[in-house]
């Protein structure tokens, strides 16, 4: 089978086998979260950075969502880099927004984080800040021993079924499981144009 066809059936056995469940419930968990004026803030890291602004976009204009991607904020994320590092730049901005337990945190993530192996700290000390300020958290990741996946409220794993593309298969899906959520009923509130 060539490349194209194996990663399409790939694609097609993570669409059977991924938990839809916990994206109802996700989708169920954001509503409530609209409904008392939280926000949501979306990290990513690496091609999950640009899923963050992206999915920022999509929950705030087509679900009114106030929404956040602490990395859009090229200026803030590299001063609190220089300044404080790399494993404290989320958190920081997390507790400059004030976070509350009206809020959620919503992780995009390969890994989901790994504090023992020093892999994506900085998602490991946001998950921190949030849980200590009462905050849900939710997440989209591609491993379930992750930080993210141990640790959240709610979160969607994407079924590996090849070692060889996890990443791939993970970053894909963090869009298909975002735009499932914003064009689902009890969350879109403005139609898209096609």
């Amino acid at each position: 089978m060539s490349h194209v066809a194996t990663y399409f059936e790939e694609a097609a056995r993570i669409c059977e086998r991924i938990d839809r469940d916990a994206i109802e419930r996700l989708a169920t968990s954001l509503a409530g979260l609209r409904a008392r004026g939280g926000r949501l803030f979306v990290l990513g890291v690496g091609g999950s950075a640009a899923n963050a602004a992206h999915a920022v976009n999509d929950f705030r204009k087509l679900c009114g969502i106030e929404a956040y991607a602490p990395t859009d904020s090229v200026a803030e994320l590299t001063a609190r880099t220089n300044d404080e590092g790399w494993d404290t730049v989320f958190a920081g901005y997390l507790r400059v927004s004030r976070i509350s337990a009206a809020d959620a945190l919503l992780v995009l993530s390969v890994g989901g984080g790994d504090p023992v192996h020093g892999v994506s700290v900085n998602l490991v000390r946001a998950i921190d800040a949030a849980k200590a300020a009462g905050a849900a958290v939710y997440g989209v990741v591609g491993r379930a021993q992750g930080d993210t996946a141990r640790r959240g409220d709610i979160v969607v794993t994407v079924p590996t079924v090849s070692d060889a593309r996890v990443t791939p298969h993970a970053e894909a899906f963090q869009a298909v499981v975002w735009h499932c959520l914003v064009s689902h009923p009890v969350l879109q509130t403005l139609a898209t144009k096609w």
